[in-house]
C-alpha cells in the first residue's frame, strides 16, 4: 500500500476538511507514519476515520481527535509535555514532532514496552515513556508546560493540575465513563480557565485519580 498517499487523504478529507488549521499540527499528521502504530491485522484500516484496538482493551484514537486535541494544546516547539495514556506511541510520535520534550505514561507495561520500543526504531530520543498510574503524574518531572490526557475521566487529577506551569494547558475528555467532552484548561497565576470543545468516547482513565478497574 502506498502509506504517504493514504496519510495525505486522511489529512485533507478528515482532518482539513473538518477544521483543523494548524499547519505544524496537518505537517506532523501528514509525516507520522500511523500505519507502524497498529496491529499487523489492521494495517488495512491504519489511515481510516476511527480509533482500532491495540491490544489490552486499548486503542488509537481516532486521526481527527488526536489532531484535534494537539490543535488545542497550542504547541509552539519548545514545551515540556506529559501525556497520560501512552498506548502504541501514536500520539507521543505527534507530541514529539512538535514539542522539545515527551514525557509519556502507560499503566500496562507490556504496551509501554512495545511503544517505547517503536519509538526509538523511529528516532523520537525526545520521547520518555514510564509505567505508573498517570492520574499521579510524575511530580519529579514537574513542572510540565503542556499536559494531554487519552483516557476518559471523570474529572481532571488534581495531581495534573498541581503539576501544570503557568501558562499551560491541559487537554483532557472528561465526563461519564461512555461519554465524554473535551476539555481545555489553561492556567494563569493561580487561577484556572475552562473551555468546552468535541463531544467524543475514550477509554476509561483507569487508576486512583480516575475510574476503577
Amino acid at each position: 500500500m502506498e502509506y504517504s498517499a493514504l496519510r495525505k487523504m486522511m489529512v485533507e478529507n478528515q482532518l482539513i476538511a473538518r477544521g483543523i488549521k494548524d499547519q505544524r499540527v496537518l505537517q506532523a499528521m501528514l509525516k507520522v507514519p500511523r500505519h507502524l502504530f497498529v496491529r499487523e491485522e489492521d494495517l488495512y484500516r491504519a489511515y481510516d476515520d476511527m480509533a482500532l484496538p491495540i491490544g489490552e482493551g486499548q486503542t488509537i484514537s481516532q486521526p481527527y481527535m488526536v489532531a484535534k486535541m494537539t490543535e488545542l494544546l497550542e504547541l509552539k516547539g519548545d514545551e515540556k509535555v506529559l501525556e497520560i495514556g501512552t498506548g502504541s506511541g501514536y500520539q507521543a510520535a505527534i507530541l514529539a514532532e512538535l514539542a522539545r520534550e515527551v514525557f509519556t505514561i502507560e499503566r500496562i507495561a507490556s504496551l509501554a514496552e512495545e511503544a517505547e520500543s517503536r519509538l526509538r526504531q523511529l528516532g523520537y530520543d525526545n520521547v520518555y515513556v514510564f509505567v505508573r498510574d498517570g492520574t499521579l503524574g510524575l511530580p519529579e518531572h514537574a513542572p510540565f508546560d503542556r499536559i494531554i490526557i487519552t483516557a476518559g475521566a471523570p474529572e481532571v487529577p488534581e495531581p495534573l493540575k498541581k503539576q501544570l506551569a503557568d501558562n499551560g494547558i491541559i487537554v483532557a475528555p472528561v465526563g461519564s465513563r461512555y461519554s465524554q467532552q473535551l476539555v481545555k484548561i489553561e492556567k494563569l497565576k493561580e487561577e484556572f480557565r475552562q473551555s468546552y470543545h468535541t463531544l467524543c468516547l475514550f477509554v476509561p482513565l483507569i487508576g486512583e485519580y480516575g475510574w476503577n478497574d
